[in-house]
């Protein structure tokens, strides 16, 4: 695999690449106006004109590295933002894995048996989790092709930040309740324990 040995500098979308007078916008980058853009994360790369060209601007391209984006495996912690409840599963958007942000989009399911480790046959999804919500939670498998199956059943993985009904941040007070911080209403939640 070709590595620039760091000497490239990395950019990140929408990141100024140069003046579109003097390049043109390769792979990974865009012409916006008088500018060249870059339309990925990943390192800059300025490639001479073909010999012969009427155009002789350089080409500017964006490389990403594979090795930059994380990309979620069996065994992972990742962090999730809740999209919807249903009555036997969630599902969330992955943000981040092990800590590192996310380049593509990566959808989690979380079932009705993966929510806790206890008294699993009595789980509510609509007391777990609501949409919006932030939760830790950890990469069991592929899952089907559309998703990937993620657990919150370990004391560390559920509910981290939530808003509640009334807009304001819901504050843990136990393992199954978070309390709003502006009208003091209790909500339930699967809760993650507080590192």
């Amino acid at each position: 695999m070709e590595h620039d040995g760091g000497g490239a500098e990395v950019v990140t979308p929408g990141e100024l690449l140069g003046a579109s007078s003097s390049l043109t916008a390769g792979s990974g980058a865009y012409a916006d106006g008088h500018s060249v853009r870059a339309s990925v994360t990943g390192r800059r790369r300025i490639l001479p004109p073909t010999p012969g060209s009427s155009d002789q601007r350089s080409t500017v391209e964006v490389v990403g590295h594979k090795a930059h984006g994380a990309v979620p495996q069996p065994g992972s912690v990742v962090i999730a933002r809740v999209t919807k409840v249903m009555a036997r599963m969630a599902s969330a958007d992955i943000m981040c894995v092990d800590s590192k942000a996310v380049k593509e989009k990566f959808t989690g399911m979380i079932r009705q048996q993966d929510v806790r480790a206890t008294e699993i046959d009595k789980v509510d999804m609509y007391q777990s989790y609501r949409p919006g919500d932030i939760v830790r939670a950890l990469v069991l498998s592929l899952g089907d092709a559309r998703a990937y199956y993620l657990s919150t059943a370990k004391n560390e993985l559920g509910v981290v930040s939530a808003q509640s009904i009334a807009g304001g941040t819901l504050v843990p007070t136990s393992w199954t309740e978070m309390q709003c911080e502006l009208t003091g209403q209790i909500e339930q939640r699967k809760v993650a324990k507080v590192e």
